[in-house]
C-alpha cells in the first residue's frame, strides 16, 4: 500500500479487492461498514471479477476499513488487496454500493 505524506486529516482510500467478492454480499456490506465509520464512496463490481472500493474521510476511520477489507471479516473470500492511500478530494458524498 502506497502511503501518503497526510497527518490525521481526511485521506482517500482507492483499493481493487480480489477473491470471490461478487455474488456474496460484499458491496452491501462493506457499504454498511463505510457508512457506520461515517466515510463517502462507493463499492463497485468490475467486469474481471474483483470490487473497487474508494473511500474518504478521517485517516483512523479510513485505516479501519481497509483492515476490515483484508480480514477474515469481509464477506466472501478476498485473497488480495491492492490499495493506495492518498489526500482526499472532497467530492464524495455518502456511500454507495453500485
Amino acid at each position: 500500500m502506497a502511503q501518503a505524506d497526510v497527518a490525521g486529516g481526511s485521506i482517500r482510500l482507492a483499493a481493487v479487492v480480489h477473491g470471490t467478492v461478487q455474488g456474496v454480499g460484499f458491496r452491501y456490506l462493506t457499504a454498511r461498514k463505510a457508512r457506520e465509520l461515517q466515510l463517502a464512496g462507493s463499492a463497485v463490481n468490475r467486469a474481471d471479477g474483483t470490487v473497487e472500493v474508494v473511500a474518504e474521510g478521517p485517516e483512523h476511520a479510513v485505516r479501519m476499513l481497509l483492515g476490515w477489507l483484508e480480514s477474515d471479516r469481509a464477506p466472501g473470500l478476498v485473497t488480495a488487496v491492492d490499495a493506495t492511500v492518498g489526500p482526499a478530494t472532497g467530492r464524495l458524498h455518502g456511500f454507495q454500493a453500485r
